[in-house]
């Protein structure tokens, strides 16, 4: 049976600034290599070396089609927080744009912000 998922691809037009900004949202290099013209870059958060992002370069054009939209309207990536008006306010000093401040709902505390290709990302903080 299936046990985990252990890579989630995002297709990117450009892998250093894909890679700039999610470092800047904390994530670290998992593995930077070359296989032949492709380079496999993965990134994860500190503590979660068993959830690797795939940062693509999107080559074919079904594949430039998907960037910045793999989400749809939706959020492509949701993290979880212990503090998120905190990691608002270190992202947003960081450079990330939020549309809007951290709202407190019947849940927790959230916010979305977009990557710099237009996905959305969610930073929710439970009760």
């Amino acid at each position: 049976m299936l046990t985990k998922i252990s890579h989630i691809t995002l297709f990117v037009h450009n892998q250093e600034d894909a890679l700039n900004f999610y470092m800047k949202l904390g994530f670290v290099i998992h593995t930077d290599a070359m296989f032949g013209p492709m380079r496999w870059l993965t990134l994860n958060l500190p503590g979660q070396g068993d959830l690797e992002l795939v940062l693509i370069k999107a080559e074919t054009p079904e594949e430039k089609a998907l960037v910045g939209k793999q989400g749809a309207a939706r959020p492509l990536i949701s993290f979880e927080s212990a503090d998120c008006f905190n990691d608002y306010l270190v992202l947003k000093t960081a450079g990330i744009e939020f549309p809007q401040e951290p709202a407190q709902q019947a849940w927790g505390t959230s916010v979305a912000f977009k990557d710099l290709y237009g996905n959305m990302l969610y930073i929710a903080q439970p009760i």
